[in-house]
């Protein structure tokens, strides 16, 4: 894709890990590299937290009466859970921490526009987490990770304006990160890289930078009120005090519709460079494929209604709302058609990133078909409110959106820690995690079929083998997910040394040193050639075939 005027890929250097490695230092960086580290660290601990209570509600599920839990406790399980995956490590996962890694250097600037703003995000970001947290452990969240009124305002005895004051104040810090993003990429671009010539990543962070700058605000104002009404007895959406609660489900879902695509755009992005990287081929379509991010993100803003069919909106809503919920499919047709297009007779190899890229096109293909089941009305009336909702929901967000970060971090380890991981070890995960996740959340959809509400942690005894079997397949998903903890973990004290560009790719990112230099290349680079352009390459520059073993 491009040349440097010279790179650090030979010089044995000091590297951002280890300049000045103070604790202080750490705490007072502005360098984007380090807060995506502090950002990796946060965001583990909060899925972790999050997992923990997943596995108290499958645990809950293994027997059709409610005897592990009361369901208060259930319903504090299942909404900490929602509310510690989704606001804190779904949401912020791949663009704070991917994206705020790569995005300089993939375009070739030392660090982003912003690089205070960028510090201040992460510290607004551990705030509100942590009010969201204290929450959870000290008196428990029970409304559900929606949040409708006017049960959440009116009724629960829970910590709900906590919460709601700790997820407010964390959506700054997702505003802060989208605006620092665009101000970097129209400002910030090496010599030579036009906006046709950047990397896909790159676009789809983009995409996912207007989403966040405009639909943030919204979903704010939105829990401030809910906040208000619940403190101060302000009647917005209670219909007690002449408010009305669909409209806080207008205002909520117009922002947590966009905010799927803040989940799972970024890890398009990612799968687009791991596919053309593994395929040794330009993706096929390019424009088409950086296009389709923006019509996403602009589409994402249109279809909120489709979630709320069964309300008292009208019939004759409903039936546009679900038209344009069958039109936001096909920007994301695309990307999947055109990433089959560039496997077409590439030379692919079969690294754990492309398993986990693998894996994420066959998840996010059955989260998506299932999701036009729910957008025809007739069909969500039965479906509405079930398992087939909630499996639908984690083939999309789970199966998309953490799939691809996984595939993120294993691409991009060795440049982020200049280490290289256990092959044997992370193609196991990555089997496992696919494996697990199919055998947890595919009889999901039966029960739903069924007619087994979400949200019940008791049920009729015919229902009983397919939660078993759900459970079995989360426990069999843990283990895929607490694989990568030991093995990246060990792979930084006795990894192999990682070379500058182990998978023979062509973004600017690798042509600096793992790990890059604080300020990322000691010379500007020049960009030459279009993105992805690997007929370029020397038949020598391909990834190295057992590179990744310990």
């Amino acid at each position: 894709m491009s040349t440097p005027h010279h790179t650090a890929a030979h010089h044995e250097e000091e590297n951002y890990l280890t300049h000045d490695s103070s604790i202080q230092s750490w705490l007072l960086t502005k360098d984007h590299k380090r807060i995506a580290l502090l950002y990796f660290l946060s965001v583990t601990l909060f899925f972790t937290i999050g997992g923990l209570f997943a596995s108290l509600v499958r645990i809950e599920l293994l027997t059709p009466a409610g005897d592990f839990m009361s369901s208060e406790m259930y319903n504090q399980a299942f909404t900490s859970h929602g509310v510690m995956m989704i606001f804190f490590f779904l949401i912020p996962a791949v663009p704070a921490v991917l994206g705020n890694f790569l995005m300089p250097l993939m375009i070739g600037a030392k660090d982003l526009a912003l690089p205070r703003i960028n510090l201040a995000s992460w510290y607004i970001f551990i705030i509100g987490a942590s009010l969201a947290v204290f929450a959870v452990l000290t008196g428990g969240l029970d409304t559900g990770w929606t949040l409708y009124p006017p049960y959440s305002s009116a009724y629960s005895q829970s910590r709900v304006t906590i919460a709601v004051a700790g997820v407010f104040i964390a959506g700054f810090a997702s505003i802060l990160t989208g605006v620092n993003f665009i101000a970097t990429v129209h400002r910030m671009r090496a010599p030579g890289l036009t906006w046709f010539r950047l990397p896909l990543f790159v676009w789809a962070h983009y995409a996912t930078s207007l989403v966040m700058v405009l639909g943030t605000p919204v979903v704010a104002i939105t829990l401030f009120l809910l906040g208000l009404e619940r403190t101060l007895g302000f009647g917005f959406f209670d219909p007690a005090k002449g408010g009305d609660p669909v409209l806080f489900q207008h205002l909520f879902w117009f922002y947590s519709h966009p905010a799927v695509y803040i989940m799972i755009l970024p890890a398009m992005g990612v799968i687009s460079e791991i596919i053309s990287t593994f395929s040794r081929q330009k993706l096929f379509g390019y424009s088409f494929v950086a296009m389709s991010s923006l019509a996403i993100a602009i589409l994402g803003f249109l279809v909120w209604g489709h979630h709320m069919f069964t309300t008292s909106q009208s019939a004759y809503t409903g039936i546009l709302f679900s038209a344009l919920t069958f039109l936001v499919a096909i920007p994301s047709a695309i990307k999947a058609f055109n990433w089959t297009a560039t496997l077409y007779k590439g030379s692919v190899s079969w690294e754990t990133p492309m398993l986990f890229a693998f894996g994420f096109m066959g998840l996010f293909l059955i989260g998506g078909l299932t999701g036009l089941f729910l957008a025809t009305m007739g069909m969500d009336i039965h479906l509405q409110d079930t398992y087939f909702v909630v499996a639908h929901f984690h083939y999309v967000m789970v199966g998309g959106g953490v799939m691809g970060y996984m595939g993120g971090i294993h691409f991009w380890w060795p440049k982020i820690t200049g280490k290289m991981y256990s092959n044997f070890w992370s193609k196991l995960s990555a089997l496992l995690i696919f494996a697990g996740f199919n055998f947890t959340f595919f009889p999901q959809f039966v029960l739903g079929f069924m007619g087994m509400p979400r949200r019940y942690h008791s049920y009729p005894e015919e229902w009983q083998i397919l939660n078993v079997m759900s459970t079995a397949g989360a426990s069999i998903l843990a283990i895929g997910y607490v694989l990568p903890a030991i093995y990246l973990t060990y792979s930084l004290f006795r990894g192999q040394k990682a070379p500058a560009n182990p998978w023979g790719a062509t973004g600017l990112e690798w042509q600096t040193s793992s790990p890059p230099p604080p300020h990322n290349f000691h010379e500007t680079p020049t960009v030459t050639t279009e993105a992805y352009d690997y007929q370029s390459l020397p038949l020598s520059a391909t990834p190295e075939k057992g590179a990744s073993h310990v």
